[in-house]
């Protein structure tokens, strides 16, 4: 009963908290803090002259919060985005500010206005974080950290506010906005909100323009030496074509005589006109080289640091893996089974970082439905990369299975940060060349030695 009590007070506090430190100044959060002094010290006016300094704090806050009401300026924004940013490196965009008014504007601020990030109280209520246990019954009961942490966890990034350039009567002006993404995703923004000081420097007024945009925050990425991953050329039916899902298609081979019984599609009509006879083209099946990325992401905490190096891991692997003669197929299972196939002429590196910058976990499937996923694949897989976030039972089948298949793997497990480094491999006790363990927070250390 008491939690909802809770939620809404920290949900009031958080507005409150963001009213404040966007609306007041450094010097407007001076007098608030000395209005409330003063009203203690002050309370009995016969004991104390604090009442005065009181009275002259209200007078000047009373007339900045007037002031704020003749603020009606008229604006213009223009945002120049990039298509995408990455988890910790530097995003830069350019804004435009246009003055719709005959009278010169100074002194303004810029500030973007980012989707709403309150946690919802179903968040609130059935979130974990990861300190949780550690903290004493009180502050569990409470929930204030939690509430904290997934205000951060939500939170995609922080653009500070920035200084506009004054703005001549109907003119423009430039603003270079910087930021570092920490949360993948999508970053959303919902408005732009030019603020105005009073002549106190205490209040800011607002006016607020709708301009909804997005960038996609692609995961962060790890360098990788030169892995050879081991495979042959395995024979895919339907060709590269199938593999997209569209069509039919083999790879040509030659051109021949018709024969009855051949489809009229495969006449070659340009020869046939010159030759005066029918001429058909002979195709052949196709073998390439195609590897699997399989992304485990079936864990039932709603945000944990393993599956955000397990995802950075994955990135890595797209992005170093040469696809222009072989296909690579990210597998994942997310609201249903995913294969995103990359190379040949099919999806693109960029696609392919774009659907893992929104992958989430998986609390209701079983791990099972990856297991059949992958193994129905089987027979076209030259070679697989498993990125796990345990090493179970239920995984060291699906490793043993593969390797009974004859297809090579690589199997990398993203353990936490107080994991000890050394368990069993299982099947891959005989092959622990291809066998690692990648700690939290020592990723990049351990990919090195891949």
């Amino acid at each position: 009963m008491i939690k909802r009590p809770l939620y809404l007070s920290f949900q009031l506090f958080s507005i409150i908290k963001q009213f404040i430190s966007q609306r007041f100044t450094t010097a407007g959060l001076m007098v608030l803090g000395g209005l409330v002094a003063t009203a203690v010290v002050g309370f009995d006016t016969k004991q104390s002259m604090a009442y005065q300094a009181f009275t002259l704090l209200l007078s000047i806050l009373v007339f900045s919060l007037v002031w704020g009401f003749f603020f009606r300026a008229r604006f213009t924004v223009q945002r120049k985005l990039p298509k995408f940013g990455t988890v910790g490196e530097p995003l830069t965009y350019r804004i435009k500010v246009g003055n719709m008014t005959s009278k010169k504007q100074e002194g303004l601020t810029l500030m973007e206005n980012p989707e709403d990030i309150i946690p919802t109280f179903e968040e609130f209520m059935h979130t974990t974080e990861p300190d949780e246990e550690t903290r004493n019954p009180f502050d569990k009961a409470i929930g204030y950290h939690r509430w904290m942490w997934l205000l951060l966890k939500k939170q995609v990034t922080n653009i500070e506010e920035q200084a506009i350039p004054t703005l001549p009567p109907y003119g423009e002006g430039e603003i270079l906005c910087k930021t570092a993404p920490a949360q993948r995703g999508y970053l959303r923004l919902t408005g732009t909100t030019i603020a105005s000081p009073d002549p106190f420097n205490i209040f800011k007024s607002f006016i607020t323009i709708p301009n909804h945009q997005s960038i996609v925050v692609l995961p962060k990425r790890y360098p990788l030496p030169d892995i050879s991953i081991p495979g042959t050329r395995r024979y895919q039916p339907g060709g590269v074509t199938m593999a997209s899902s569209v069509g039919d298609s083999e790879e040509f081979l030659s051109l021949r005589d018709y024969v009855p019984g051949d489809p009229l599609r495969r006449i070659h009509w340009k020869s046939w006109a010159k030759i005066g006879k029918p001429i058909v083209k002979e195709y052949q099946d196709e073998f390439f080289v195609r590897h699997a990325l399989i992304l485990d992401t079936f864990l039932m905490a709603e945000y944990s640091e393993i599956f955000e190096e397990a995802v950075s891991v994955a990135a890595s692997f797209i992005c170093s893996i040469q696809t222009h003669e072989s296909l690579l197929d990210l597998i994942f299972v997310g609201a249903e089974t995913y294969c995103f196939t990359l190379g040949r002429g099919l999806a693109t590196v960029d696609r392919m970082l774009e659907i893992l910058a929104t992958v989430r976990l998986c609390r209701d499937k079983p791990f099972s439905v990856l297991f059949h996923s992958v193994i129905e694949r089987a027979c076209l897989l030259s070679g697989t990369i498993c990125i796990f976030l345990t090493w179970d039972e239920e995984r060291k089948n699906l490793i043993g299975l593969l390797k009974s298949l004859r297809v090579p793997v690589l199997v990398l497990i993203i353990s936490d940060r107080k994991a000890p480094s050394q368990v069993d491999p299982g099947p891959m006790k005989g092959d622990l060349k291809n066998f690692h363990i990648l700690q939290a927070g020592k990723i990049k250390e351990g990919l090195a030695q891949l």
